[in-house]
């Protein structure tokens, strides 16, 4: 695919600092040329399975091959590490589970950065500490690639209907590039600011999301034990001023709700340990901004107490189990 110099950096005489004279492909003319994707878990699958369906060869990889089986089924190209992702494909998407695996992925031995090709677009998912994606972005950009963190919200299940909300940090002048992949898997693709802000957006959301679902939990378990039917709480609760996502869209008790984790013992979904991790992205944040975050640490004691009691596989929302065992409750 023939390189050229994208003329949002060029036109008009405008060059961006970022990269200077970064060469791309004609992505505008050519969208549907592969696209790398690294991390097959949970939320990656589904991602690059929405991939497929739009058309895109992927080239994927995945620490655990066994992850990989699903996508090469559907016809995506399996390779041994990220090195080689990037060497067949100049757009990638990277979705890992924490900073360290995404330091590794990007420099490591086998990273991204070995084989990357001058103007590259890399994407990554995870969600992981601000400061680590800008560390990423300036070490891509001294390889002539640009960086972007687009964390997601929506779970699995979003994952699986392409209706994830993306939160984008980066390159204005990428944004458009990004957002030509990231709308094949999500409904809501949002430019947040510069390297960082979408990492940030995230921690953000997801204290929001922990610390309603701890509330949510506390607030059916009291129900139940004052002897109300937990669905007709529920219902209550969603016409009413405390309706929330964990109570409408993602209720924690089990048999209320069809098609959520907490009616599957609290199976798949997005892990214990994953918010408690997420939440400790948060606390960092906060103690580096000299923010009060009380019910925020609060939340991240509680999830860390069931990642050591048992927990750490289950679903976040799996806290209101804790809480019952807690409480004596059956």
């Amino acid at each position: 695919m023939a390189a050229v110099l994208r003329g949002s950096r060029y036109l008009g005489g405008k060059c961006f600092k970022h990269v200077d004279f970064a060469f791309v492909s004609t992505r505008s003319l050519a969208s549907k040329t592969p696209v790398g994707f690294i991390g097959l878990g949970n939320m990656g699958n589904p991602m690059a399975k929405n991939l497929l369906k739009h058309g895109y060869p992927v080239i994927a990889t995945d620490v655990f091959p066994e992850s990989c089986k699903e996508v090469q089924e559907l016809g995506a190209q399996i390779v041994d590490n990220p090195a080689e992702v990037a060497e067949k494909a100049d757009r990638i998407v990277t979705m890992l589970p924490s900073s360290p695996n995404v330091i590794d992925a990007y420099t490591g031995p086998n990273g991204i950065l070995k084989k990357v090709k001058k103007g590259s677009l890399l994407i990554d998912s995870s969600t992981i500490d601000p400061a680590v994606s800008k560390d990423m972005a300036a070490a891509a950009e001294k390889m002539g690639a640009v960086f972007m963190d687009a964390p997601v919200s929506g779970g699995v299940g979003a994952a699986s209907s392409g209706k994830l909300t993306f939160m984008v940090g980066g390159a204005e002048a990428e944004f458009t590039a990004a957002k030509e992949l990231l709308t094949c898997m999500g409904a809501n693709v949002v430019y947040c600011g510069q390297v960082g802000t979408g990492q940030a957006a995230k921690i953000c959301n997801n204290m929001l999301l922990a610390i309603g679902m701890i509330g949510t939990s506390e607030t059916m378990n009291l129900g139940v034990r004052l002897g109300l039917d937990p669905k007709l709480l529920a219902k209550i609760l969603n016409m009413s001023s405390g309706r929330c996502w964990s109570s409408d869209t993602y209720n924690p008790v089990p048999g209320v709700m069809e098609g959520v984790p907490s009616g599957n013992n609290y199976q798949g979904g997005f892990g214990t340990q994953l918010m408690a991790k997420d939440l400790g992205l948060a606390q960092n944040t906060a103690t580096n901004t000299k923010t009060p975050v009380p019910l925020g640490s609060l939340a991240h004691q509680i999830y860390r107490m069931m990642c050591a009691r048992g927990y750490a596989n289950k679903d976040f929302s799996s806290v209101f189990q804790f809480l019952r065992e807690e409480d004596g409750g059956q």
